[in-house]
């Protein structure tokens, strides 16, 4: 038997993990507190260069030769960067916004919106989003260049988000839905049917989840239902651990048809009976269609009393090895997903 003084090999174990997980978690507060330190310092320095850009590039040159004489171990300080650094201090302009957002993500992913976005609205958006979602640079890249900022927070939607949820749960829901969706990661997915372009799809899944957003566990294709004695299958089914709900996805390789919404209703209904806890917010549906005619979306929802969207989706096969190196494995979407 142990003495009280003593520990298991399993419980010795146990306390080096929660061990090493509070230096972990120690480092990283290090980390991002010396890269906002530091970005900051990068704004001070811009707005200093700046305010003396009258003295032209010549300016900048002598500031980058002094600088690197005087901490020539540092690596920041080299005539690029210095001209980021202003660049930065012109993008972000209210000293509130650099401490709540502006200076909490990486140099290199400041640098990234600074060449790749043209307003601060975009720039301060997709920041936010990187913080919210823990971006790395490559997807960061990525979702600029699929046009993330267009499809997700300027798109006019097609939804009844707001009218069938309370807020803030219907406002939140409409910021999450893009139009179109891109999926750009299905080779040769041009005359895909229905159930081809789901497999598809599935076969992606990491992709996908990435193109839907943070929050998003998947849970099946062709989902069984069962309600009285018939079986019905939802397309898609996942459940936001953010949102705290299911969200249905019904696929059409065909333009938006009204009845469509009918059927996604039934579903709707069918999920909030059978699978839905009370614990859970009301599912919500998306129909994803080749196309639509707006109007016709807009009447098709009119009368509609679950809540739902409508938007296109669009297929390319363009999709960036570094990103392909960079998007998370099955096993990390288990492990960091947990409801």
């Amino acid at each position: 038997m142990l003495e009280k003084n003593e520990l298991s090999a399993r419980e010795y174990f146990a306390v080096l993990e929660d061990i090493k997980k509070c230096i972990k978690n120690s480092h990283y507060r290090v980390m991002t507190s010396a890269n906002v330190e530091r970005n900051i310092l990068y704004w001070n320095i811009g707005n200093v260069i700046l305010e003396y850009s009258s003295w032209g590039n010549k300016f900048v040159e002598n500031l980058s030769k002094d600088l690197r004489i005087e901490y020539p171990n540092a690596t920041g300080y080299t005539v690029r960067n210095l001209n980021y650094m202003k660049q930065f201090a012109i993008r972000v302009r209210d000293e509130k916004i650099l401490h709540q957002v502006g200076a909490k993500i990486s140099w290199k992913a400041i640098k990234l919106l600074i060449d790749k976005t043209d307003t601060v609205e975009e720039h301060i958006w997709y920041t936010m989003q990187c913080i919210s979602n823990g971006w790395s640079s490559s997807v960061l890249v990525h979702q600029i260049e699929s046009n993330l900022y267009e499809r997700q927070a300027l798109a006019v939607k097609t939804t009844n988000f707001k009218q069938q949820l309370w807020n803030p749960l219907g406002e939140q829901v409409e910021e999450i839905i893009k139009d179109p969706y891109i999926f750009d990661f299905i080779p040769n997915a041009g005359n895909l049917k229905e159930l081809e372009l789901e497999e598809a799809l599935v076969q992606q899944i990491t992709k996908l989840l990435l193109e839907f957003g943070s929050g998003f566990a998947f849970m099946g294709r062709q989902y069984p239902l069962k309600v009285g004695e018939k079986e019905f299958f939802v397309d898609l089914l996942f459940y936001n651990v953010k949102l705290h709900c299911y969200f249905v996805v019904e696929l059409k390789t065909v333009e938006f048809e009204p009845e469509f919404a009918g059927k996604l209703s039934f579903y709707l209904s069918a999920i909030d009976g059978e699978l839905k806890s009370e614990s859970d917010n009301p599912t919500i549906g998306l129909l994803l269609c080749k196309g639509k005619d707006k109007l016709v979306a807009e009447y098709a929802l009119k009368d509609v009393n679950k809540p739902m969207g409508i938007s296109n989706y669009k297929l390319s096969n363009q999709i960036s090895d570094d990103l392909q190196k960079n998007l998370p494995t099955i096993e990390d979407i288990k492990n960091r997903i947990h409801f």
